[in-house]
């Protein structure tokens, strides 16, 4: 299953969207050198396209029929039969359909698209989730980015993370925005709310890779196939929640890594309100999702070469835990926690 990301490992090219599969019947006529071979793997020599587990569904719904009947992959083949295959769409084949979804769009110009990702939506595509995401609804609100790689998305924010995300329009504006993303000069800054009392600021220089008992996760690593990782925190309020001490912090990025914060965070002893992946699971119930927001995002314009900045107000669900935690919400100054 892919990861859910945070802030996923920034997207450094593309792939073009699938075209739509051939569903038409297939017939096949069996010669005598399949006799005696199991029937499903005579078939799959024959229809190389098709995944084995697909014809195996297939087989299971009765969409492979011999001579007429419903067949079994299990069975012989005798080398004289008649098999039709009435091939049926995986969810897959359809993912990248345009739906109608709402956007918030912060801005918009014949370039780029700056989407408000609100907590609940999935950005791209994936196992379990193949409709309904962000990018179903870029092609539907913009149709031209079908001739964009990955609809022109060129970074990810977690299911459970809201927050400000960027999309170039254009393969020109995408490939800019991707380049400006490898040099680490997109500034992303993000408000987290988390558990216990963190020094009033620091850097988190910390390699990451593929957690080494679950593969689900992510964690700090020593490994030689670890990436770079950069977190920059900065203690801006302090509170209680659940009669437990909680600081809401602000976090900048030089890298993008798969659930980059949340790891960091959790590294340093100071995991997420409302984690499920990386919090104590005892306290998970505080908040129905990992307390975190993508609030900032500053780029140059690919087009015009003017430096952009966005900001966003805390959505209101985080808005009204921190609020809980008797903590204001902040406004756009910088001003950290002066405590120690």
């Amino acid at each position: 299953m892919p990861l859910d990301s945070d802030l996923d490992d920034d997207l450094d090219g593309g792939f073009e969207l699938d075209a739509k599969t051939d569903l038409s019947p297939i017939t096949l006529h069996l010669n005598p050198e399949a006799c005696g071979q199991r029937l499903d793997k005579v078939i799959a020599g024959l229809v190389p396209q098709f995944s084995r587990a697909r014809l195996q569904l297939w087989f299971e719904g009765g969409f492979v029929k011999v001579d007429g009947k419903p067949a079994k992959g299990k069975s012989t083949a005798y080398g004289d039969e008649t098999v039709v295959i009435e091939p049926q769409a995986a969810p897959e084949d359809t993912a990248f359909t345009p739906e109608a979804i709402a956007l918030d769009i912060v801005y918009e110009d014949e370039d780029i698209l700056v989407i408000n990702k609100p907590a609940g939506l999935v950005v791209h595509p994936g196992a379990g989730n193949w409709s309904g995401t962000l990018l179903n609804g870029l092609l539907h609100h913009c149709p031209q980015l079908v001739g964009v790689p990955r609809a022109g998305i060129v970074h990810r924010l977690d299911k459970d993370t809201s927050g400000l995300m960027v999309v170039g329009k254009t393969l020109a504006a995408q490939t800019d925005l991707v380049r400006q993303l490898q040099a680490r000069t997109v500034k992303r800054e993000y408000f987290a709310l988390v558990w216990g009392t963190p020094h009033a600021r620091g850097t988190i220089d910390s390699p990451m890779g593929r957690h080494p008992k679950d593969r689900v996760k992510m964690a700090v690593s020593s490994s030689p196939f670890a990436k770079p990782a950069i977190t920059h925190y900065a203690r801006v309020a302090t509170g209680t929640l659940d009669r437990r001490p909680v600081s809401l912090v602000r976090c900048s990025l030089e890298t993008g890594r798969t659930h980059q914060i949340r790891v960091h965070m959790q590294h340093l002893g100071f995991a997420l309100v409302g984690d499920s992946v990386y919090g104590k699971q005892h306290l998970v119930p505080v908040f129905h999702r990992q307390a975190l927001q993508a609030r900032r995002l500053g780029l140059v314009h690919p087009a015009t070469g003017e430096a952009c900045e966005w900001t966003v107000p805390l959505a209101a669900d985080f808005a009204a835990l921190i609020a809980k935690a008797g903590i204001a919400e902040p406004g756009d100054e910088n001003d950290v926690d002066a405590e120690e």
